[in-house]
């Protein structure tokens, strides 16, 4: 079965909480804090793989969640970061957000590619010792690993595209070219999924080419199977567009030729603008007249033209040197940049929150002062003086006095309520 889209969660892991520890020793006295830092959290990496050809796989397994990192311990000992989720996809793949559609990455080297990054560890308790505090009994907790839901899309590799109708031969020249053997038959939608095949040149270059099912008109809007596979038609550097000249369906040539393109140009400008060679096939059991008046038709558009008997390898040749010599002058298979998140320019740098304010109580609401709460001790001082830094540095105080707040002002922060003294 092929599949060439799928949804899936992933979620890197958590940084360890840093540690909150002293050092006990006999015959040591005031040892000071040793508390180690975190360890990382194991990152989500993509590895594309050859044997693979499509993400059926992942139509049974959806969410993918990569170990959390250890905690600190005493002894300034570090946490042990967590090992990679490596996740393997077909060559070709590319990863988006499934949200906003914005490109995480393309798969197509063979480098693997993090895609999500664990949390870093949080600090221990032994790096917030001063001069004037020598007893800190507060740690950094760890930062927690990213999470998106995303969309694998299976774009193939391919340097060439055979774009046309149903049945005017296209499986058969592929089968004749390189050493793929697609099913042949003389019904409409043989072929059911795309087709790659590898054309070896006798000067030892060789070049990949793509059977892409039928395309029928309106299947830029979904009508028949060609709208399923228009996306593979992307990274094509050259389409080679196949029309049965002979007209032995009882279709017209020139009529053929004119919607593939428009169905091309409806799903996406760039196809309709990529370089194309036009082959007339079955000339066999075409007439001269039919032949030369399809090539006319084709070279007032400025295409070259091959006539070509796909079934028995007629003008098969120079067609396949054609490709050769257009594809050593057009530039490499296409890649897509990953896309950077879209970020407010008021928010780039800070740690967003908002305020609201209900029954004159001022309520901060941030999920990322969870974590940071989370390790702080209310009933320490110095632990306290943390806290009140990182809401201050965070911004969150200037906005309560923006706002008005007064001393003596209750202040809720997940649920966890004080006074505001200036």
């Amino acid at each position: 079965m092929f599949v060439d889209i799928a949804k899936i969660r992933i979620k890197a892991g958590d940084g360890g909480n840093g540690a909150v520890s002293f050092h006990r020793e006999k015959y040591v006295a005031a040892g000071g804090p040793d508390g180690g830092d975190g360890g990382r959290g194991g990152n989500i990496v993509f590895l594309a793989d050859t044997n693979l050809s499509t993400l059926l796989d992942f139509q049974y397994k959806r969410r993918f969640i990569a170990q959390n990192g250890e905690n600190g311990k005493a002894g300034r000992c570090t946490g042990k970061s967590a090992p990679d989720l490596v996740i393997r996809v077909p060559k070709g793949t590319l990863i988006k957000e499934a949200q906003t559609g914005r490109i995480l990455a393309d798969i197509s080297a063979d480098e693997p590619v993090v895609v999500a990054k664990g949390g870093k560890g949080g600090w221990g308790n032994s790096h917030f010792a001063t001069a004037t505090r020598q007893i800190p009994r507060f740690a950094k907790p760890g930062m927690p690993g990213e999470m998106f839901e995303i969309t694998l899309e299976l774009k193939l590799l391919a340097d060439v595209g055979l774009v046309g109708f149903p049945n005017v031969g296209k499986s058969t020249l592929v089968s004749v070219i390189s050493e793929a053997k697609p099913k042949i038959a003389n019904y409409h939608f043989t072929t059911l999924t795309p087709v790659l095949g590898m054309v070896r040149m006798q000067e030892g270059k060789s070049f990949v080419v793509a059977d892409i099912p039928g395309l029928i008109e309106g299947a830029s809007e979904g009508v028949g199977l060609g709208h399923e596979f228009l996306r593979h038609v992307e990274r094509c550097r050259l389409n080679v567009h196949v029309v049965d000249v002979s007209g032995s369906e009882g279709r017209n040539p020139e009529e053929d030729f004119a919607a593939i393109n428009r169905e091309l140009k409806n799903f996406h400008e760039e196809l309709a603008a990529r370089p194309q060679i036009v082959a007339g096939n079955k000339c066999d059991l075409a007439s001269p007249e039919q032949v030369e008046s399809f090539r006319r038709f084709v070279e007032e558009k400025g295409l070259p033209f091959f006539p070509i008997s796909a079934a028995t390898r007629q003008g098969v040749e120079p067609l396949v040197n054609a490709v050769a010599a257009m594809l050593d002058k057009l530039p490499p298979i296409r890649q897509y940049e990953p896309q950077p998140a879209p970020q407010p320019a008021e928010t780039q740098g800070k740690q967003t929150f908002q305020i609201r304010v209900e029954d004159g109580v001022y309520i901060v609401e941030a999920d990322w002062l969870m974590s940071a709460l989370g390790m702080v001790d209310m009933e320490d001082y110095e632990s306290l003086q943390y806290f009140q830094r990182v809401l201050i540095k965070s911004g969150i105080i200037e906005e309560l006095e923006r706002m008005g707040i007064r001393e003596g002002d209750t202040v809720s922060i997940l649920n966890f309520e004080f006074d505001y003294i200036k």
